[in-house]
């Protein structure tokens, strides 16, 4: 479950606040009424516990297009993974830009936009809430290394015992023979 805290930093005139709900999702009512080019800014800091972060933090800007709300984000996802070569838990930081448009679901409801091309995770809800946990997971997903590592310098297992280096040396022989 997200617990998102926003700061809500507003370049248009709104008279009520944004309101973030659970999980990463924003209230997009006033900024779709908006006229083209006024965007909001946000803060995001907090706890996810998703898939890919547990931890997500950066700034969202949100600006009105012809088309419906492009979501503009540098974003910092904390995570956990497996280290490559000695399988210990790998902390680390992946950072990245998120650039996408939203569309209303009314407007793609109504055949506005050719649908057999739209994300389903980039269309605003009937409610006018933009969520961006299924955009931010995905990215985390592209942003993650294919092979992470616990730090750089891992010495990963030993390939004859499976004794992890990283604390000290195993006593195999240090010339290990392969057939090949």
């Amino acid at each position: 479950m997200y617990s998102l805290t926003f700061k809500n930093t507003a370049t248009y005139n709104d008279s009520t606040s944004q309101k973030a709900f659970n999980k990463v999702r924003i209230n997009v009512a006033q900024l779709l009424r908006a006229p083209i080019g006024s965007s909001s800014s946000y803060q995001v800091d907090d706890a996810v516990g998703k898939e890919g972060a547990r931890h997500v933090k950066g700034e969202i800007t949100l600006s009105r297009t012809g088309r419906g709300i492009m979501v503009k984000a540098t974003i910092t996802a904390y995570t956990t993974d497996i280290c490559s070569r000695c399988l210990n838990p790998a902390d680390y930081a992946l950072k990245f830009d998120v650039a996408e448009e939203f569309l209303p679901r009314d407007a793609v409801s109504a055949g506005m936009f050719r649908q057999e091309n739209l994300d389903t995770s980039t269309i605003i809800d009937e409610d006018n809430v933009l969520d961006l946990s299924e955009v931010i997971r995905q990215y985390t997903l592209l942003a993650t290394p294919t092979k992470p590592l616990c730090k750089p310098e891992c010495a990963g297992l030993c390939p004859a015992c499976g004794h992890e280096l990283n604390n000290e040396p195993c006593e195999c022989p240090s010339q290990i023979s392969v057939n090949r």
